[in-house]
């Protein structure tokens, strides 16, 4: 028998971890039994807050270029010292962003100028108070001049 069960942010903010694991252990008495109990157990991955990047349709060498960013906060409480860490062409930038309502989706505009024609790795790391290392990336095909 399935049964669902929520659990409360409340419940388990304070303790999670960065591994994002929560695991959850029922006893269950059967029913029409002497006595017969069941121990269940099941661990719960927490998903990350998607990070969405958006591309214009074509990049090419030599001219600037305009990616959107989107983060958001998946908690039901206001998260702070919000931090995006862009690694884009073996180069770090390091972003400082405002916090965050509950369940609230903001976005930054990144401009950059790819130097030389192929695939480009960005990658997106998003961190605050409340979790951190939420991650996305996107490969970007340059087109040559």
């Amino acid at each position: 028998k399935h049964i669902r069960l929520k659990i409360p942010y409340s419940y388990y903010g304070k303790y999670l971890t960065t591994d994002k694991r929560i695991q959850v252990t029922a006893l269950c008495e059967v029913l029409h039994t002497r006595g017969v109990k069941l121990l269940v157990e099941k661990t719960i991955i927490l998903e990350d807050t998607n990070i969405i990047i958006k591309l214009p349709r074509r990049i090419v060498v030599n001219k600037s270029v305009t990616l959107e960013i989107s983060y958001a906060n998946p908690l039901p409480e206001p998260v702070s010292r919000c931090v995006l860490l862009v690694t884009l062409m073996n180069q770090q930038v390091k972003i400082n962003l405002a916090r965050l309502a509950a369940r609230e989706r903001s976005k930054i505009y990144f401009e950059f100028t790819p130097r030389r024609p192929g695939p480009l790795q960005l990658q997106v790391d998003f961190s605050c108070d409340k979790f951190s290392h939420v991650k996305g990336f996107v490969t970007i095909a340059v087109a040559p001049a």
